[in-house]
């Protein structure tokens, strides 16, 4: 599912936030001093749904000029801009820096909204229209939608919402395949919970139980637990607004200006190489040692500009240059930044990091500008994702890659991880690596066959695993053919249920007569305990027009780890399942080994109902067995409490 971002943007008290609400529904001032006031401090953020399913965040930006640093904060995870103009008023100086920063963010898609509409004529209002055409000129608002509203009366709201919905569908998905990394906007504590941090999730996908990075500080802590907009969530994407429980954390422990991100992945410095814009409208000349504000996802740094192949930057220009920083800053190659005068504040360029942890340079260096030019085009790295794309989906190793290309591995190292972070190469298992469009095509190819198997068998919970790895990656590797489904997983596009996979978005549906069955069928099971009734008894419960819909819910039940089959007569309820296994895992605990007439009297059961559970131990590789005994298999760490299956909508 694609999780996009909206942006308002636009001067103070031109109705932004009313805006939202009359969209969403949500009203994002939270403070009490903003309520006073009626502007917005800090951040705000709703959620716009609609009746399909599409969903997008809506971040309620400040427009107060005294309040810029925090728009800035919010403009970083933007995917799409809503500028808004009120028609009382029209462009105003913040707008235009509003519109400016967007720019420089790398933001290229959006719509502009006239609101206060029902304040003015209508012949005001097509003077108000020829004057966002004309100040959007040269942006990328430049021709895009203009659409008038009234928040108070509702008028225009419904046609825009529309227009959104479409421009959300259109938005590029956001950089899956890249380590997460969240930029922490706020930092409070919640009793019974201790440290949240919250953020816009600008890469990657974060899970519960991941260990995240605090960067610049360092330290390590556990996520114990996540939400997307208000809701828990075990998977939180890139593109998602996002609270972030950290396990053994104090509120002083972190700050907003923090990044967390996955251990290892985004390095700390003083320096940044960069490509920076000094921005057309801006009123200052940006020389050579200036001391700038640099403006870096949530973070403020003081820093010292050093222009590379010149003394002054003049408006409309760029250049490479150097920023020296008084604090350490985590970034990666490809971010965004903005740059305001150092006094009075004032917005006046920004760009995009080329090299984050760069040697201090010499002014001039001609080698050192070629070298910036090819990072900013991005080739060097084309022969390497040829060569790891060369290889399909067999996930090459770095030996392997050293050899073929020719390379030290040193190096190379360095380079393949730079390319698995910004999402072009993959790395599914450490050390062996996959081409994005390699993964891609498997994706296409998964989706393909799970359609089919969804379309043949609704009731079914996915297709096996076993059966979609040898027809998505025929001849692979078990190892490798887990990872790249588990890879598809993480990125949200499939989800496992059971033993099985099916397509994330995808949902069983039981009609109101077999949903009675199967609440019957499990209520049977349940109060079986583990000596349960063969699925011939379990049939014969029912009426002879009843049979069909008997059967396809048990093969529903089983695929979607409702029910446990041990053998092909006998299933468990997956309670009963479940607690088995803790109690198998509990002896290993204590003892090596466990024979059948130690397992039949652990649960207090016969021997053919015990004997059917060791087989099926041994059938997934959970426990080995050795003549009379049986030992734990390979699989034995996947013993515990599986995932719950999923409950069927009844239609």
């Amino acid at each position: 599912m694609k999780h996009v971002i909206i942006g308002t943007a636009g001067h103070v008290d031109h109705g932004k936030t009313l805006l939202v609400k009359a969209l969403t529904g949500i009203d994002t001032d939270r403070l009490v001093e903003e309520k006073k006031r009626g502007i917005t401090i800090e951040l705000g953020f709703a959620h716009l749904d609609f009746p399909d399913g599409t969903q997008a965040g809506i971040v309620d930006v400040p427009g107060h000029e005294k309040f810029i640093k925090n728009m800035l904060a919010g403009a970083g995870g933007i995917d799409l801009a809503m500028l808004v103009v009120a028609a009382d008023e029209g462009f105003m100086p913040q707008t235009v820096e509003h519109l400016g920063i967007l720019s420089l963010l790398g933001i290229r898609d959006g719509l502009v909204v006239i609101t206060k509409c029902d304040m003015v004529e209508p012949d005001w209002v097509e003077m108000v229209k020829e004057d966002v055409k004309a100040q959007t000129e040269g942006t990328f608002l430049e021709g895009k939608p203009v659409y008038t509203v009234s928040a108070y009366t509702g008028e225009g709201i419904g046609e825009l919402r529309e227009k959104l919905r479409e421009l959300i569908r259109a938005a590029a998905e956001k950089n899956l395949r890249s380590p997460f990394r969240l930029p922490i906007d706020r930092v409070f504590s919640v009793d019974g919970f201790g440290t949240v941090v919250t953020g816009t999730l600008i890469e990657g996908a974060l899970a519960v139980g991941d260990m995240a990075e605090v960067l610049p500080t360092g330290f390590q802590a556990r996520v114990r637990n996540l939400q997307v907009h208000g809701k828990d969530v075990e998977t939180a994407f890139a593109g998602q607004r996002v609270a972030v429980n950290l396990a053994g954390t104090r509120k002083s422990d972190l700050a907003r200006g923090d990044t967390i991100a996955k251990p290892g992945t985004v390095r700390k410095s003083l320096m940044l190489d960069v490509k920076l814009q000094n921005l057309k409208n801006s009123q200052r000349t940006i020389l050579t040692s200036s001391q700038v504000h640099l403006y870096h996802g949530s973070s403020v740094r003081l820093s010292k500009v050093v222009l590379l192949d010149r003394d002054a930057l003049q408006p409309g220009e760029s250049c490479y240059a150097q920023l020296r920083m008084t604090e350490e800053l985590s970034a990666k190659c490809g971010d965004r930044f903005v740059v305001r005068f150092y006094s009075p504040l004032e917005t006046i360029g920004g760009g995009v990091v080329l090299d984050d942890c760069p040697a201090r340079h010499k002014r001039g260096d001609k080698e050192l500008l070629a070298a910036l030019a090819i990072r900013e085009s991005g080739s060097g790295d084309e022969r390497l994702i040829q060569a790891v794309a060369k290889e399909g989906a067999s996930l090459p190793s770095l030996d392997q890659l050293a050899l073929s290309l020719g390379r030290e591995k040193e190096e190379l190292a360095v380079e393949l991880g730079s390319l698995a972070a910004s999402g072009e190469l993959l790395e599914p298992l450490p050390g062996r690596y996959l081409a994005g469009s390699v993964f891609d095509k498997l994706w296409d190819a998964c989706r393909g066959l799970l359609e089919q198997y969804h379309r043949q068998n609704p009731l079914h919970g996915g297709m096996k695993a076993p059966e979609l790895r040898q027809k998505l990656m025929k001849g692979a590797e078990q190892a490798v053919s887990d990872a790249i489904l588990a890879a598809l997983a993480r990125e949200g596009k499939i989800k496992a249920v059971a033993d099985r996979y099916a397509l994330a978005d995808f949902t069983v549906h039981l009609t109101k007569k077999q949903t009675a069955i199967r609440d019957r069928i499990l209520q049977a099971y349940r109060k079986a305990g583990l000596e349960t009734p063969g699925l011939d008894d379990i049939y014969a419960m029912f009426e002879a027009k009843e049979q069909l819909d008997c059967k396809q819910v048990v093969e529903s039940l089983v695929s979607g780890g409702g029910l446990v089959m041990l053998t092909p007569q006998i299933c468990v309820h997956r309670e009963v399942y479940e607690d088995v296994c803790r109690r198998t895992a509990a002896h290993f605990q204590a003892e090596p080994e466990l024979t059948l007439a130690q397992f039949r009297d652990m649960l207090g059961t016969s021997r053919k109902y015990a004997l059917a559970v060791l087989e099926y131990y041994d059938k997934n590789k959970i426990l080995k067995k050795d003549g009379d005994i049986r030992r734990p298999g390979p699989a034995f760490s996947t013993l515990g409490e599986p995932e719950a299956p999923e409950e069927p909508a009844e239609v």
